[in-house]
């Protein structure tokens, strides 16, 4: 990768008293882990438009569509303020090459899902944060997600590897692309665009196969779209499994009978949940190498991230 892996994170995780409190919410595993990897951009909605630290609570009331943020004790409606402070945000994160966000949940600023929202004295967990949903409007490819979903081991997987995906797309786009290297960069991407969603790896097929007919400008756009549209979709087992046999067809008549069928076994194993993925993919790897498998070598789907983060041990 040429530039560094960059995202945006809310400031109170990176332990920055921030809070309405005064206090933070540090989250370890994304600065000591993360933190080895990605550069961080903090971002507190709260303090940023201009409210002090310690500050009143607040909360979001009215139409989840289109909630008012309240403070709880004085009901002072910081709507606007907040919603100014919004636009011109986005705006200024639209330089900042983000690959990525993390979002403190439940806030009524920042919480990406499951917001509540206050009608009538009744809580309901159907709403977005007022800057988590000007993100979201502004940048729809970006890979973004809640602290507290990145306990769950395949949110996290696909987190990361979006994240990942998207700084390999920017980098490709910088240097100059035309039609056969974007074929080359959909060429390496194939298995891991497979594992996400059939359906789109065809659409991208064909997309690809007509790519000369189109300006790039049009191209590019549509691409892009469509690859982080297609990564957004978890790669279940069951998706996994095709591909992990779609693997080892490029060498099935290389393999010696033991071979072959410790390699069907183990990714048996996998299917039945026994085993996580890193464990057909590690031997797939050695076989690759063994019989100098060229077009797999290349494929993204391999090594999606650093493997210190050790993602697939737990999928």
């Amino acid at each position: 990768m040429t530039q560094p892996v960059k995202i945006g994170v809310s400031a109170c995780l990176l332990g920055e008293h921030v809070r309405y409190d005064g206090g933070h919410k540090h989250d370890r595993y994304i600065t000591d882990t993360l933190g080895e990897y990605f550069t961080f951009l903090p971002v507190c909605p709260e303090a940023e438009c201009g409210l002090p630290i310690p500050r009143e609570a607040m909360r979001l009331e009215g139409d989840p569509l289109a909630p008012r943020l309240m403070t709880r004790q004085t009901r002072v409606d910081k709507t606007e303020q907040m919603l100014t402070y919004c636009s011109a945000k986005v705006s200024e994160l639209a330089n900042e090459e983000l690959c990525g966000f993390i979002f403190k949940k439940d806030s009524p600023s920042s919480g990406l899902f499951r917001v509540k929202v206050y009608n009538n004295g009744q809580a309901r967990k159907v709403g977005s944060g007022l800057f988590a949903s000007a993100m979201a409007r502004r940048f729809v490819l970006l890979p973004m997600e809640e602290e507290g979903r990145l306990n769950d081991p395949a949110i996290r997987e696909n987190f990361i590897e979006r994240v990942f995906s998207y700084r390999r797309w920017k980098d490709f786009v910088a240097l100059h692309p035309t039609v056969g290297r974007l074929v080359e960069f959909h060429t390496d991407n194939k298995l891991l665009l497979m594992a996400h969603s059939p359906q789109i790896y065809r659409e991208m097929g064909a997309l690809v196969a007509h790519a000369s007919e189109l300006e790039l400008r049009d191209l590019l756009p549509r691409y892009e779209e469509l690859f982080m549209r297609g990564l957004a979709l978890h790669a279940t087992v069951k998706k996994n499994t095709n591909v992990l046999q779609h693997i080892m067809g490029y060498f099935k008549q290389q393999l010696s009978s033991g071979e072959k069928a410790e390699l069907l076994e183990v990714i048996g194993q996998y299917h039945d949940h026994l085993l996580p993925l890193i464990v057909p993919l590690t031997l797939l790897r050695h076989y690759i190498g063994k019989y100098d498998q060229q077009y797999l070598k290349r494929q993204a789907y391999l090594s999606p991230h650093p493997s210190q983060l050790m993602l697939r041990n737990h999928v």
